[in-house]
């Protein structure tokens, strides 16, 4: 499963994530996959993307950032599978897409 963890600096202090990060790595538990991540331009917030199979490893990996972070889990899907998903209802009539589907 892909999630983007949507991370809130606490105080707003990228300069405590960054120190920790140098000093301590990611802390991701195992079986939890890192894929990338995006910065917001104010350094307020970090968007990651990272891969697992037990939904129970997210909690894990926030409760080693406490103190410095707030975590939102969102789970993801590829762009380009909902496309393939949606493809075959293009050309039906318009009607309401199943919910979650968009």
């Amino acid at each position: 499963m892909l999630v983007m963890a949507i991370e809130r600096f606490r105080g707003r202090d990228a300069r405590a994530i960054y120190r920790r990060l140098r000093d301590e790595g990611r802390r991701l538990p195992q079986g939890l996959t890192y894929v990338g991540s995006w910065i917001e331009a104010s350094c307020d917030r970090c968007f990651q993307l990272v891969e697992c199979e037990d939904a129970r490893l997210l909690p894990a990996w926030a409760l080693a950032w406490q103190g410095l972070i707030e975590f939102e889990f969102v789970p993801v899907v590829p762009s380009r599978e909902t496309q393939e998903l949606i493809a075959p209802l293009l050309d039906a009539p318009d009607r309401a897409l199943p919910a979650g589907s968009g």
